[in-house]
């Protein structure tokens, strides 16, 4: 693992290197309903195929009682182009009449309330917390996942665990933007099949770097 003085430098470096990153459209935006509904129909989903169900859906309704009002079927054609449609329109249900009778129809500015809801898993619920609310909460997706243990800069078999580990030793400096500044890095260099080591601006630090 990194010392505390290499986690600094790392994250120092990918905020020099990517300065105009941001979250993807598919993260949701403002709002939080639009941007939990989207979150949950992110997964296992390429952004411009989220960005495009959400796009679908929220033409039809985007809002807890408007989702319910849809059947099924129109729910699962709209979101067709993120994938898993069939299991997201039941979760997306689920989410939403567990809004209303839980919640009042007002989405948790919790973890804890947040997770409560049925589809919503701690990625989902803290892309919602820092994106949305503002919150200063590192997300870990498949690429922070995979940039952070390659890195050393956080470790975890899973990406909850990577985001518990992560918590504790992301410089408090980077929490707002390190989500967008290691999601940057992992697309763009530090990718899932041939990463581009030679050019890489971390590779000095990596310790995945030095096993290879």
């Amino acid at each position: 693992m990194l010392t505390d003085a290499q986690c600094l430098d790392l994250m120092s470096r990918l905020g020099a290197a990517f300065p105009d990153a941001r979250a993807p459209d598919s993260k949701g935006g403002g709002d939080p309903f639009r941007s939990v509904v989207s979150c949950m129909l992110s997964a296992q989903s390429l952004d411009r195929n989220t960005a495009a169900a959400s796009r679908a859906l929220f033409a039809l309704a985007a809002t807890p009682e408007g989702i319910l009002a849809l059947s099924e079927d129109q729910i699962a054609t709209a979101i067709r182009p993120c994938g898993l449609y069939n299991v997201k329109t039941r979760n997306l249900r689920r989410m939403c009449r567990a809004l209303i009778d839980d919640h009042g129809g007002t989405v948790p500015r919790t973890r804890a309330g947040l997770m409560s809801l049925p589809g919503v898993g701690r990625k989902c619920a803290d892309i919602v917390l820092s994106f949305t609310f503002g919150e200063a909460v590192v997300a870990v997706d498949t690429h922070v996942h995979r940039v952070c243990n390659r890195t050393g800069l956080a470790s975890g078999k899973t990406e909850e665990q990577t985001a518990k580990s992560l918590d504790i030793r992301i410089p408090d400096a980077f929490r707002r933007r390190g989500h967008v500044l290691i999601l940057a890095h992992g697309k763009q260099v530090c990718k899932s099949r041939a990463p581009r080591c030679d050019t890489c601006i971390l590779a000095d630090l990596c310790e995945g770097r030095t096993k290879t």
